[in-house]
């Protein structure tokens, strides 16, 4: 099994972040001395859950034009925006069980 290349997996992380509409954060906070900053992990999940927030409320939107038949928008926008919403969230619920599961680790380690 090949090792993973860290850069790589960055450089990976960053180009999914700007293609899903979220600007690119450098690192801010320094875990040890306690001083985090603005743009650090937590603000950088508080802004990828209000992304998905608004992803579903257009999809939301788009699906009630649809069924209302207001016109306005397609059923195909509508079906795009949907599935955009569904694996937006989906992404983030993988995150979010990634983020549990290395806590729970963290916890159970020796010290």
């Amino acid at each position: 099994m090949k090792p993973i290349d860290n850069s790589q997996l960055l450089a990976q992380m960053r180009a999914m972040a700007i293609s899903a509409g979220i600007p690119p954060v450098e690192p801010q906070a320094n875990i040890v001395s306690g001083n985090v900053q603005p743009g650090g992990f937590s603000n950088l999940l508080v802004r990828a859950i209000d992304n998905v927030n608004a992803t579903q409320k257009h999809s939301a939107m788009l699906s009630k034009s649809i069924e209302t038949g207001d016109g306005g928008a397609s059923l195909v926008q509508a079906m795009i925006a949907s599935q955009k919403a569904s694996i937006s969230f989906q992404a983030v619920m993988q995150v979010r069980n990634k983020v549990a599961s290395a806590y729970k680790d963290i916890m159970s380690m020796p010290l």
